[in-house]
């Protein structure tokens, strides 16, 4: 609602949205490896990575610094 106010707010969000994209990415690979069962302790570290990264990002952006997550595909430019 707010990117056409400010283009770090712009930034920010398509940052954030390529971030939970590339999780849900991880996520279903993870549950797919769920059968051979490796996937339940990768499935609980991506959620922790997940809200930790999500936390630290919403401090910078408090802060206001752009936070560049790890471990993400850029689909969204």
């Amino acid at each position: 609602m707010k990117r056409g106010d400010s283009p770090e707010i712009d930034a920010y969000g398509k940052e954030s949205l390529n971030f939970q994209i590339s999780m849900l990415v991880y996520d279903a690979i993870a549950a797919i490896l769920c059968i051979v069962l490796i996937g339940v302790p990768i499935l609980i570290a991506l959620w922790v990575l997940n809200t930790v990264l999500v936390i630290i990002a919403s401090v910078k952006a408090g802060q206001g610094e752009f936070y560049r997550y790890p471990f993400t595909i850029r689909l969204i430019n």
